[in-house]
Formats: structure tokens, sequence, C-alpha cells
């Protein structure tokens, strides 16, 4: 077959223009660009190559005839028609491959049905016999389409999809097909980036498509010379000696391109089971050495020291989320890829390619493109950044206090009381300036009811106020307490010059009985702050607290400097802010506990911000009483913080603290290792520890130290221990 022939490569849908250029550049003629595919035509030795050597097909189809199909006899008579003894021998096997349809063929199974029937009848005619059906591995894969009035025969020279280039065992949870992985490389740009010495970073890599499609591309190696099947092995037209000879030229160029001086080709994923996957795949494509994966969080994603790398491209595809909850999740960890990103690697490309475009929104980065690919069904996008200045994007909605007018505020004239609180506030904020300076503090409590008479606490949160009233005595009047409210909410703006609509205001009452606190609104406006090295989450408006215990920060700040290579449990975890700690710390791995649906989602969102993965940092959404009892792990480190009463629903019994002191920390203590740290703290003010617990542990009572400059006025706002085994 020395004559031209008709050829059709199909590829992914959004593929088409790529292919078409690869296809030129192997000097395919007559190219043509088609939904799904590309038709050209050229010898069966351009076929060969582009069996080997494309990276974007699906399918090489060898066209054996085009003829009209109005009815089911059309159909049959063009099946028939062809010279099946040309291409397929007794002995052979074969299989139906059959798309599209017409009013005569409704379901594809009877298409190939009818089109078997044709080639079958073909054979008893002229032979008395016919080649047998082998639906999975058959010599010769015979492809059929009916669309607009026409049938098409045609041989895949494939075999199956080019996608399988037969380095890969296992794809992880949701692997790129090998040939969409290497479309969004070149929509990235790789070629040209590896050309100027730059280096390409997969920071979730899973099982390594990206980056092993990415060493075969700037190496220029073959996709196909792994794969160990072919449609044309035992087609009858085939021409092993053309076939060997393109073989035997690729692997040349292969052996040339393992000798030469390679870029920068890396990635990182949290899961070691991923990892793992990368690693046999990497072996599997004989690219030991040339390509590196580590398991890494998200949160240790830096630019590495140990080369010189200027430039280079950064391309994930990051999880993109099927259920809310994943995807309010998710916001937060492309905001930190984004942060990251712009912390690093300012200069540099990249790419994320994403099922759910509008997460890369939250990335603080400008998409300088967009492109529309499939991966499988599920449409997709690939967005490219240039992490420059010029491209970034700040959310506006985190900035407070941005608008506030001096003098208007200069202006207000505040009642006597209303301006005795002022001159307390700007007091305190002085005292503390100093402080906050030195110790980086965003979020800290400026007043707590430092006036019996203004029973309020005032927290400032990065230039926002919150404030809750606490519940007067029955002996305060309550058009008394009302007045003094108003001017406390008078007096904050004058004296912290914020905008009034940049205070939140909040009851606190005493839960008691059957009462529960119940949220206050519906906004789900989460604002990011900082504190220490990690990042947080709090809502100022939905609930009576803010999702963060400012209280309780030194012990946060503490367990993130013991926590390097610990194991680290957090029972009562809440929003799970010391376990970020924890993690950021460089904690093997944490377990959070608790019993609210509403506070781990939060948690799991403090965990995305920061880079972390629920791999290493899970969540479990238990009565801690319960989790305990079958609790297998051993902790080095554990923070028992327990609410001082519950009676949720979701328990059995309720919880009183004060009563249940001595089941909770033993319980506690039986999943500490022999020299790990339990941290036990309450925000019971009445609380006594009993003495059972300082006879059975080593108890060191850490209270006043764990009360940071802010909370100095109100020492009984919690207590905390440090509890050890005893030798």
């Amino acid at each position: 077959m020395s004559q031209k022939l008709s050829f059709f490569a199909s590829c992914p849908k959004g593929l088409e223009s790529l292919l078409l250029e690869e296809l030129k550049q192997l000097q395919a003629d007559k190219a043509k660009e088609t939904v799904g595919g590309v038709f050209f035509s050229g010898s069966l030795e351009l076929a060969y190559r582009c069996c080997l050597w494309s990276r974007l097909a699906n399918r090489v189809l060898l066209v054996l005839s085009v003829s009209d199909c109005r009815n089911l006899e059309d159909y049959y008579n063009g099946v028939k028609a062809v010279e099946w003894a040309d291409h397929l021998g007794l002995d052979n096997t074969f299989a139906i491959d059959f798309s599209g349809g017409m009013s005569d063929i409704k379901h594809t199974h009877f298409g190939a049905l009818k089109a078997k029937d044709a080639i079958a009848d073909y054979f008893t005619e002229r032979e008395g016999r016919r080649p047998n059906i082998d639906a999975n591995h058959p010599d010769l894969l015979v492809n059929i389409r009916v669309a607009k009035g026409k049938v098409t025969v045609a041989i895949d020279l494939s075999g199956e999809s080019l996608h399988r280039r037969g380095y890969r065992e296992s794809g992880g949870l949701a692997p790129l097909k090998e040939n969409l992985a290497a479309a969004i490389l070149l929509r990235a740009d790789w070629p040209a980036v590896a050309a100027r010495g730059g280096v390409l970073y997969d920071p979730m890599c899973g099982s390594g498509t990206l980056l092993i499609e990415g060493a075969l591309m700037s190496a220029n190696i073959a996709p196909g010379l792994l794969r160990l099947y072919w449609g044309f092995d035992r087609w009858l037209g085939h021409q092993p000696k053309v076939w060997q000879a393109i073989v035997a030229e690729a692997e040349a160029i292969k052996t040339e391109a393992l000798s030469r001086q390679w870029p920068e080709i890396r990635g990182y994923d949290a899961s070691p089971k991923a990892v793992d996957a990368a690693m046999r795949n990497i072996e599997n494509a004989g690219l030991e050495g040339k390509v590196r994966v580590l398991r890494k969080e998200l949160a240790n994603f830096v630019k590495p020291t140990h080369i010189t790398n200027d430039y280079g491209l950064i391309l994930t595809n990051p999880p993109y989320g099927e259920r809310l909850g994943e995807v309010e999740s998710l916001v937060h960890l492309y905001r930190h890829l984004g942060q990251t990103m712009r912390k690093e690697f300012p200069g540099w490309q990249a790419g994320v390619f994403t099922g759910n475009p509008d997460l890369g929104k939250q990335m603080g980065i400008k998409s300088r493109k967009q492109y529309q690919l499939y991966n499988g069904p599920i449409p997709s996008k690939l967005l490219m950044f240039a992490i420059e200045e010029q491209y970034f994007v700040d959310d506006k909605s985190r900035q407070v206090g941005a608008a506030v007018d001096n003098k208007t505020l200069t202006d207000v004239v505040l009642s006597s009381g209303a301006q005795m609180f002022a001159n307390r506030l700007k007091k305190n904020r002085k005292q503390l300036a100093k402080w906050k300076k030195q110790n980086e503090i965003t979020c800290y409590r400026l007043y707590d009811a430092d006036m019996p008479e203004y029973a309020v606490a005032v927290d400032d949160y990065n230039g926002q106020i919150h404030v809750a009233e606490y519940v007067a005595p029955a002996s305060v009047n309550p058009e008394a307490a009302a007045t003094r409210l108003k001017e406390v909410m008078a007096a904050i703006p004058v004296a912290l010059e914020v905008r009034p609509e940049d205070i939140v205001l909040k009851q606190r009452l005493r839960q008691k009985g059957t009462n529960q606190y119940q949220k206050y609104k519906e906004e789900k406006t989460y604002k990011e702050i900082t504190e220490g090295q990690t990042k947080l989450l709090v809502n100022l408006t939905d609930y009576l607290d803010t999702g963060l215990f400012l209280d309780h920060r030194l012990v946060r700040l503490k367990i993130a400097e013991m926590a390097k290579g610990q194991r680290f449990l957090n029972l009562f975890c809440y929003t799970a802010t010391a376990s970020v700690h924890a993690a950021v710390g460089g904690a093997t791995f944490t377990d959070s506990v608790d019993l609210s649906a509403t506070y781990l989602d939060w948690a799991k969102k403090n965990l995305a911000l920061n880079g972390l993965s629920e791999l290493s940092h899970r969540t479990h959404r238990a009565d801690v009483r319960e989790w305990l009892k079958t609790c297998e792990n051993v902790y080095d480190l554990i923070l028992l913080d327990p609410p001082t009463f519950s009676n949720s629903k979701k328990m059995d019994g309720t919880l009183d603290i004060q009563r249940d002191q001595e089941e909770f920390i033993d319980a506690t203590m039986a999943v500490l290792a022999q020299d790990g740290v339990m941290i036990f703290s309450n925000n019971h003010r009445k609380f006594t520890l009993d003495d059972s617990i300082r006879e059975k542990y080593q108890v060191e009572d850490k209270t006043r130290w764990s009360l940071d400059k802010d909370f100095e006025r109100s020492t009984k706002i919690h207590q905390c221990w440090f509890i050890k085994h005893k030798a």
C-alpha cells in the first residue's frame, strides 16, 4: 500500500485544532479538522508514525470505503462490498466498533450485529466459513460509522485508544487521560518554557500524568514506544519492515535524549498512595531520575532551593468538588494556591485545569487565557496565569475600614457615658499597641467589661469590630442597659475610627437547661485572618462565637511550637484552629473530633486555606466520649478543650465537665503516648480540678501562662493544665 490512503484520527472534544497542527507536523496531507478529530491522507508509513508519535489522538482509522446509506439494505451492502480478504484471514478474529445511527438502526448493538453479519456472509459465500468474533482482543477492529446518509467503514490501526501509553498502572482517584494531559501541556506552552531552560512543577500531581507527559514532550520521546499491542499487528495489510524502521528511529531518538541534560520536572502530593502510584508510573515510563515526586502538603509547596530556577511553569489539576461542602472547602484551597504562587513564584507561568472554573477566581490572580476542554464528559477549563503584579487581584471583601472619614468622626458629639467608654477604648488600644506590633497580633480583645456598667466584650478582628453584650443581671434596669449599649455602639466608630458597618453586635446569653445557642444570620461570610504562621477563617455575623477563641491564642501557638514530628489529637475541636497550628508546625498527622457538622465543615475550610489535605489531617464527626472508646491510635500531643456543659441531642446523656472530668481525662490519657503531653482546658469559671487527677498524673497548672496580654484583665476566662503520665 504505497498509494495515498484516507485516514481519520479521533480525539477528545476540544483537542481538534491541536491535533490538526500535530498531524501537519507529521507531514499529513489534506488535513481537515472536524468535530472529534481530523481527516487526512498519506501513506501507510505516515499512519504508523501517527500511531507512534501522536500525543493527542485517541485512534487512527484507515478508511476503506464510504457509501450511501439510506436504509438497512444499503448499510449491509456497503459493509459487505469491502474486499475483506485483503484485510482479514479466516483464522483471524475481528470485532465491530459501531457509532452513529439512522431510522433503521437505533441501537449500537444492532448496528454492530448487522455489520458482523455482512462480513461473515462475505467470507461464507467465498470460502464456506468465516472468521470468529473476539470482542476483547480481536486481530482486526473494524470501525463503522453511520451519519448524514453515509456509512464509513474503517480499520482501527490503534487497536486500543492511543492515550494508553503503557506506563500507567494506577491512576489515583481522578486521573487525567494521557492525551488530555499532553493537550494541557501544549496549551500551557510547556515546550517553549522547557526550551528556555524553565522547570515544570505540579504541586498536586496525583499519579504523575502531567509530569510524565511533560518529560516525554520536552525530550521528544515518542509516546507510543511502550505499547505492546497495535491494531495493525495481525492485519493482512501490515508492513512490518516499515513499522520496525519507524520504531528503531524513535528508539534511537529516545536513547540520545536520555543522555542529555533534562529540565527540572518535579511533583508533590499529600497522598502516599498517589506518590507511590506516580513513582511506579515514572519507573514504567523509563524516566527514573528524570522526573521526581515527593510526598508534600500544598502547605509546604515553596520554590526549591537545590537548583537555580528563576523561570518555569506550575501546572496542576486540583480537585474541583462534586458536593457543596467540598466546593466550599476548595475555595480556600485555591486561595492558598494563588497566595503561594504570588509569594514564591513571581515572574513564572502557571496553569490550573479544573472542572469548576469559578474556583479559579479565588486565586487572587487574573487569568490571561482560558481554554475550554473536556475531562471525559465534564466541561473543564485550563486557566493560564502570568504570575505578575499587574494580574494580581486583591479581595476587596476583606478590606475593611478603608473608607472612614476621620473628619466626620471627629465632629460627632458623644454623650458623657459614650465619651467615657470611648476614652477607655483608646487607652486600652494604646496600652496594647507595642505588644501587638512585637508579636504580630492581628486579632485581639480590646475591652472585656472593664467598667461593670458597660458589660460588653469588644474584639478587633483586623479592622472589623465584634461586640458581644453580656446579659445584664436582674437588678439592672433594662432601659438603662439599653441606653448604655447605645453609648457603646456610638463610641466605637469614633474611638477606633471604623465604619459603623464594620461593627457586629451580638448578645451573649447563658446556656441553661434545654437552651442551645442559635444562629444569628445566614450570611456565610468568612474573613481570613492570620495567627502565627497560620491563616484562619472567622465569621463575625452568623454565630454567637466567631470560630476563633482569642483567649486560647498562646495555647495554639505553643501547640504549633511543640507539634513538629508529633501525632496530634484535638478533642471538641470546634473549627480545628489548634489542629491547623499543629499541622503547619509539622505534625505527622492530626485528628480532630467534634459532634457538630457545621464546625467540622468550617475546620475543613481552615485546613484547605493552609494547603492541608484531609489525608493527613482528618476530621471525625462523633461524640468524643464514644470515639475515645474505639480509638486505636496513640498520640504524642493532645488538646482536650470541652465545653462547660452540653446536652446535644446528638449525644447520649449530658456533659458536665466538673462532674465528668475524671472520665474524660482518663479516657484521653489512655491514648496519650508515655512521654506525651495532654493540654486540658475549659472555660468553666468555677471549675476545680479533682485531687484524683493530680494523684494519677503529673499535672502543671498553666492558666496564668496561657492568658496573653489582652486577657490579663479577665483571668477567669479559662483554665489550663499540662498533664503527663507519671514516670
